[in-house]
């Protein structure tokens, strides 16, 4: 059995990720908003440090729980956070401004949600892993 104190760590490591992705979004309005100057690239460039890390933490988790926790959760699209992982890991220039609007705008916040109920789920005994 997985260690249920460390996943929560984890967890909250993630949930306090992703509330940095959403403090640093606050006043991007359009994608290009990224590009109109030093301090929104910096902003972009933060983002997507963050969910390097969150998919990284995620890929972890779902190795040492044997994938039987994020597949509770099946109304994410957990193949993909991990593979935006590995898109802005391994083409780190590339980052695509668009894309990550698309995340923060739809993603980020369902994935926080998402990542309380697992706490809460944690917090109540409802996961077994």
């Amino acid at each position: 059995m997985y260690d249920e104190s460390l996943l929560e760590e984890k967890l909250i490591q993630i949930l306090d990720a992703l509330n940095r992705i959403h403090r640093r979004f606050f006043g991007i309005s359009k994608p290009t908003d990224f590009l109109t100057n030093d301090d929104n690239i910096d902003k972009l460039d933060s983002i997507a440090m963050m969910l390097i890390a969150i998919g990284e933490a995620f890929k972890k988790i779902d190795k040492e729980t044997n994938g039987n926790l994020l597949d509770k959760y099946p109304q994410i699209d957990w193949k993909g956070i991990k593979g935006v992982r590995d898109i802005l890991s391994h083409n780190y220039f590339d980052i695509d401004e668009e894309e990550i609007f698309k995340i923060c705008e739809n993603d980020v916040p369902i994935l926080i949600d998402i990542v309380k109920e697992m706490l809460d789920d944690i917090k109540s005994n409802k996961t077994v892993i």
